[in-house]
């Protein structure tokens, strides 16, 4: 189903032919929407030449890839995960997919193995939007809107994780998620 509005919970599809390096064939989940604005994560673009323990290199326990949350306060972790019963805080955004909770707590969890990356998944930077910057690029096209709880969000295949989520919108949108990157090579 497509959506005329950004809401927690929701993802965003970027239409096939944007050009901004930081968004090209991206998909984002909104983590948070208010009037104050958007706050959201790339969840496909994972950083292939850094891990988890290279920004948290005392951190035992779990060898996560990171991933590039977005162009917004890129000194900054945040991570999503499945597992809310172990948190006595965290922001539920779907109905199976959490974002943060108490790090101290993580560190704890982690290095007793209750985690895996399955469970887990750790971002870098994130997306954000002053209020109505979201919808005014809704408006115009920029973005797709769908529900976030439809699709595998924290699946290990990233690299075909837009097109996916394109292709099972159907229709128009399955056509468009094989439209090739740039045009002139068709």
């Amino acid at each position: 189903m497509i959506y005329k509005k950004p809401e927690t919970g929701k993802v965003l599809i970027s239409e096939p032919f944007l050009d901004d390096p930081n968004f090209k064939r991206t998909v984002i989940l909104l983590c948070e929407h208010r009037s104050t604005g958007t706050f959201g994560l790339v969840l496909n673009r994972q950083l292939e030449q850094y891990t988890l323990a290279d920004v948290l290199p005392d951190l035992d326990g779990l060898n996560a890839p990171l991933y590039y949350g977005g162009p917004v306060e890129t000194n900054t972790l945040h991570f999503l995960h499945t597992r809310p019963d172990l948190f006595d805080e965290c922001t539920k955004v779907t109905e199976s997919v959490y974002w943060g909770g108490d790090f101290e707590r993580l560190r704890f969890l982690i290095s007793t193995n209750q985690f895996d990356n399955e469970t887990i998944r750790f971002f870098v930077g994130y997306s954000g939007w002053e209020p109505n910057q979201l919808q005014e690029e809704t408006d115009n096209k920029v973005w797709i809107i769908t529900d976030g709880e439809s699709n595998d969000l924290l699946t290990d295949n990233v690299d075909q994780l837009w097109r996916n989520v394109l292709s099972n919108l159907g229709g128009n949108f399955k056509v468009m998620s094989n439209f090739p990157e740039d045009p002139r090579l068709n």
